[in-house]
């Protein structure tokens, strides 16, 4: 699998990981969403609740190696025909967003679970606390997380939203980028 990007594509492991960031981030919301089905306290509950976790805790580590390939894969195609400077602006600005997102919301429930003195689990292992409990902490930082979490559909609403308007719309290469098999 390439790694270096082409002028007309983003390399295939850039690809991948950018397409299986998705993956992890829709399995992440299902298990919030279908957590809510289930009955508190029973073992269904308790499952998707910790693969919730630990589904979260793959976004860090996925962030961290999608920026170190980004890095490595070297500069990102062009966009032809050119966008105008403010959409380009823009689409930096939404892609610092997301990234900010998916580093910041993970680590808050990661510190939320900490400083609520609950274990944090991670695939059947057990990672450590962050902070010591502190109920008036974790309460303050589940809030924030769940507000991040709210905000996340929206700025991965308007990134879809995005490319497909340069597609369909504009008929620019910008979602060709990124789709495999395209080079």
């Amino acid at each position: 699998m390439a790694i270096k990007n082409t002028d007309t594509q983003f390399g295939g492991l850039v690809i991948a990981l950018h397409w299986l960031m998705l993956i992890v981030l829709a399995l992440v919301y299902a298990c919030m969403e279908l957590r809510g089905l289930a009955t508190k306290g029973t073992d269904l509950y308790n499952n998707v609740k910790a693969l919730h976790f630990s589904l979260g805790l793959c976004v860090i580590g996925l962030v961290a190696l999608r920026l170190a390939i980004r890095v490595a894969a070297g500069a990102a195609p062009a966009v032809r025909p050119p966008m105008p400077r403010w959409q380009d602006v823009l689409a930096r600005l939404m892609h610092y967003a997301l990234y900010a997102f998916m580093i910041a919301t993970p680590i808050l429930g990661w510190l939320t679970l900490s400083a609520g003195g609950k274990t944090i689990p991670f695939f059947g292992l057990e990672v450590p606390a962050l902070v010591g409990a502190d109920k008036a902490l974790a309460s303050q930082l589940k809030e924030l997380h769940e507000f991040l979490a709210t905000a996340g559909y929206f700025l991965v609403g308007m990134h879809a939203a995005a490319a497909l308007f340069h597609h369909y719309i504009l008929q620019d290469n910008t979602l060709a980028r990124m789709l495999p098999g395209r080079r």
